[in-house]
């Protein structure tokens, strides 16, 4: 019987979206709020991926995929599966420095294109539970319908999406959200089944074609071990935010000290890669995950 690794995992994510331009393509003009369809994507060339700054703790759960368009238009697509407060500065970063870098030394500044940032979260920070589809724009203050064109970002909260009858304009949309958010419970306990989630969510070429690379069946027993090892990681961030690291921050801003905020961070550190140990993992990866020097992991 088929399985579908869950598509927000960096494998499966860039396997999908990173290799396949009319998949990726499909997705923005569906996900993306374009007036009509004279802004959708006619065509898109991949561009390679940035390095950008680290958020502390959290290294390995954000995946990016970075195009354009043949108007110029860039468009950012991550794949969050943390949040934090750091997140909505890493994204503007993210976005203005690829707008800043169009141009070369004395070119017009007219030559610039737009910038999209669009970041899928497998998490929430606003606080309506009913605002899952956020939609940032430079506009002026006392007449917002008078916007400065350049940058557009766009948040999904996805553990948010519970759609269940879209209309039909939003029915793209609905069906790539589905697939990101539920595709890895498919034929689970509590799901749909494989056949009947690939029948709901398989509505035109690119989708189906999606459902096919996400199949568990078209990876490799190598490939599968970093699918694992990707979600290990996943898990302990999110322990490392929290759990024990959070307390232990909090406990150091109560005593308003420094020096405690930077001892319970270690303290959590030293505990959580004493378990990873205990856990078979080897210390080059708890070491990479962690911060943990090598050597303060082989005395643990």
């Amino acid at each position: 019987m088929a399985h579908f690794l869950d598509p927000r995992s960096d494998l499966v994510f860039k396997r999908i979206f990173g290799e396949h331009p009319e998949i990726l393509r499909d997705f923005l003009n569906g996900v993306l709020p374009f007036a009509d369809e004279s802004q959708h994507i006619a065509m898109l060339e991949y561009l390679p991926s940035e390095q950008v700054p680290d958020i502390p703790v959290i290294k390995n759960s954000i995946v990016d995929v970075r195009c354009k368009d043949a108007l110029g238009r860039q468009f950012i697509v991550e794949m969050q599966m943390q949040w934090t407060s750091s997140f909505l500065q890493r994204v503007l970063f993210n976005a203005s420095k690829a707008y800043v870098r169009q141009l070369e030394k004395s070119e017009s500044y007219d030559l610039l294109c737009p910038v999209w940032g669009l970041s899928l979260l497998d998490a929430t920070y606003d606080p309506d539970p009913d605002a899952y589809y956020h939609d940032y724009r430079i506009v002026e203050t006392d007449n917002p319908q008078r916007v400065l064109e350049g940058l557009r970002l766009i948040f999904v909260e996805l553990p948010k999406y519970r759609e269940t009858n879209p209309q039909e304009a939003r029915k793209l949309r609905w069906a790539w959200l589905k697939f990101l958010r539920e595709a890895g419970d498919a034929g689970s306990q509590g799901h749909l089944s494989v056949a009947d989630f690939s029948a709901q969510v398989g509505i035109n070429e690119p989708l189906r074609q999606a459902l096919t690379i996400a199949e568990e069946c078209g990876f490799t027993r190598e490939q599968l071990a970093i699918y694992d090892g990707f979600w290990d990681a996943v898990r302990i961030e999110r322990s490392l935010l929290s759990g024990k690291f959070a307390e232990g921050l909090a406990e150091g801003k109560a005593a308003g000290l420094a020096e405690g905020k930077a001892a319970g961070k270690a303290e959590t550190l030293r505990e959580t890669s004493a378990a990873m140990q205990a856990a078979g993992i080897d210390p080059e990866t708890i070491a990479r995950i962690t911060g943990v020097p090598m050597a303060r992991i082989a005395r643990l």
